[in-house]
C-alpha cells in the first residue's frame, strides 16, 4: 500500500531555501535590467546568434527536463500501468514548474515580450509553415494543462481547509474537472510529443549550419526520445533527492523500474544516433580531434551509462545508485539537447557566442525560483507521496 500524498512537515525557511530566495530576487533585478537597457546591452546575443543561453538552456533544455509528467502520464494513462499513480503529481508538479520558468525565459529572450498574448489570439495571422508556431502554442497550451492536472491536490487541500470562499470553490470545481479530465490528460500527452519534436525540426530549418553530426532527418524523432529519457530518469531523480531532503521514503521499487525504461530507451538513443550517422557516412566526422567530435561521444556515453550499470549487476534499490544513473543521464540528454542548438550551430565566420554574466545569473535566478516555489507547494499542498522516514533509534 503507498502512503497518501500529503504535505511535507517542518519549516519552509531554512538555509537553503533563504538562499534560493536571494538567487530569485537578483535574478529579478537583472530582469529588471535587462527590461531597461535592452538586449544588446545585458546579452551576448548578436545576428549570428539570435537565441544563447536562455533559449538553448531555459527553454531547449529545460523543457525537457521538465517532461517528468509527460513520460509518467504515458506509463500511467497510455499503457495503463496504475501502480506508478503514486508518482503522478510530483512529476506533473516538476512539469509545470519547468515550462512556467520556460515561459518566463522566453519573455525575457525576445525583443518586444509585451505582444506575446497576440500568438495564440490573432489566429488569423498565423503563418501555418513555421515550427516555431507550433511550439508557442503548443508550449503556452501545455503550461496551462500541466497547472490543470496538478490542480486536484490544490483541491483537495482547500475543501479541507478553512477558508470559507476556498472551501465553495474547491466543491464546486472538483466535478467540472473530475468531467474535464480525460480530455485534460489526453492534451497531456499530444501536445509534448508535437513541440519536443518540432523543436528538432527547427533547427532543421539552419540547413548546412548545423553541423552534420546533429543535422539528421531523425532530429525531431531524437528530440522526442530525448525528452522520454530525460524525463524518466528526471522523475527518479526528483523522487531520490525529496526523500533525502524531506526525510521521505520514496518508493524504490517503483523508480527502480523507472530506471530500467530510461536505460532501455537511452540505448536506443545512442544506437539511432550512432547508426544515423554511419548510414549518413558522417560517423568519420565523429574521430576528429574537435570539439564537436568530443561532445559527440561524451553525450552518447553519458546517456548509454546508466544502461550499463543497470543491467550489468542485480537489481538494486540503493538511492544513491538510483540517484547517480539518472544524473548521468538528464546530464547526458540535455548537453545534446544545448550542443544542437548553440555548439554545434555555426552561423559562419566572424561570430562567437559566450553568455554574458547578467544571462548567466538570470538562468540562475530563474532556476532557483523554481526551486522557490516547488519547496513552498510540497510544504503547502499533499503532492508528495511516501512514508515519512523516522530516524534511526540511538544505541
Amino acid at each position: 500500500m503507498h502512503a497518501h500524498a500529503q504535505p511535507i512537515e517542518g519549516k519552509l525557511f531554512t538555509p537553503l531555501y533563504k538562499l534560493l530566495v536571494g538567487l530569485a530576487a537578483l535574478g529579478f533585478v537583472l530582469v529588471v535590467w535587462r527590461y531597461a537597457v535592452g538586449l544588446g546591452a545585458s546579452t551576448a546575443l548578436s545576428d549570428g546568434y539570435p537565441w544563447g543561453l536562455w533559449i538553448a538552456f531555459d527553454v531547449v533544455t529545460g523543457t525537457a527536463i521538465a517532461c517528468g509528467g509527460y513520460a509518467v502520464a504515458l506509463l500511467v494513462y497510455v499503457f495503463n500501468k496504475g501502480r506508478y499513480h503514486p508518482l503522478v503529481r510530483p512529476a506533473v508538479l516538476t512539469s509545470a514548474l519547468g515550462y512556467t520558468i520556460a515561459g518566463l525565459a522566453i519573455t525575457i529572450d525576445v525583443g518586444r515580450p509585451w505582444h506575446i498574448w497576440k500568438v495564440p489570439l490573432f489566429f488569423w495571422e498565423w503563418n501555418l509553415s513555421s515550427a516555431l508556431l507550433e511550439v508557442g502554442l503548443c508550449v503556452m497550451v501545455y503550461t496551462l494543462v500541466l497547472w490543470l492536472e496538478l490542480s486536484p491536490a490544490f483541491l483537495e487541500s482547500w475543501r479541507a481547509g478553512r477558508h470559507e470562499g476556498l472551501k465553495r470553490f474547491a466543491t464546486k470545481a472538483g466535478p467540472v474537472l473530475d468531467r474535464s479530465l480525460l480530455w485534460i490528460l489526453a492534451l497531456g500527452v499530444l501536445l509534448p510529443t508535437m513541440h519536443q519534436s518540432s523543436l528538432g525540426t527547427l533547427m532543421l530549418l539552419t540547413g548546412p549550419r548545423l553541423h552534420p553530426l546533429y543535422n539528421t532527418p531523425i532530429l525531431p524523432f531524437l528530440f522526442l526520445l530525448s525528452c522520454l529519457v530525460m524525463g524518466y530518469a528526471i522523475v527518479v531523480f526528483e523522487s531520490t533527492l525529496a526523500g533525502a531532503f524531506f526525510k521521505r521514503r520514496p518508493e524504490t521499487a517503483m523508480l527502480s523500474n523507472l530506471e530500467r525504461v530510461a536505460a532501455w530507451g537511452a540505448l536506443g538513443f545512442v544506437v539511432l544516433r550512432v547508426g544515423d550517422a554511419m548510414l549518413r557516412g558522417q560517423l568519420g566526422l565523429a574521430l576528429r580531434a574537435d570539439l564537436v567530435a568530443v561532445l559527440f561521444w561524451i553525450e552518447n556515453f553519458l546517456v548509454l551509462a546508466p544502461f550499463v550499470l543497470v543491467f550489468g549487476r542485480k537489481r538494486s534499490y540503493d538511492q544513491g545508485r538510483l540517484f547517480r544513473g539518472a544524473l548521468l543521464v538528464i546530464f547526458g540528454g540535455a548537453l545534446y539537447r544545448f550542443d544542437t542548438f548553440l555548439i554545434a550551430f555555426d552561423p559562419g565566420p566572424g561570430w562567437s557566442y559566450f553568455p554574458s554574466a547578467v544571462e548567466t545569473l538570470i538562468t540562475l535566478g530563474l532556476l532557483a525560483l523554481e526551486g522557490v516555489v516547488y519547496i513552498a507547494l510540497v510544504h503547502k499542498f499533499p503532492i508528495l507521496g511516501g512514508a515519512r522516514r523516522e530516524p534511526a533509534p540511538a544505541h
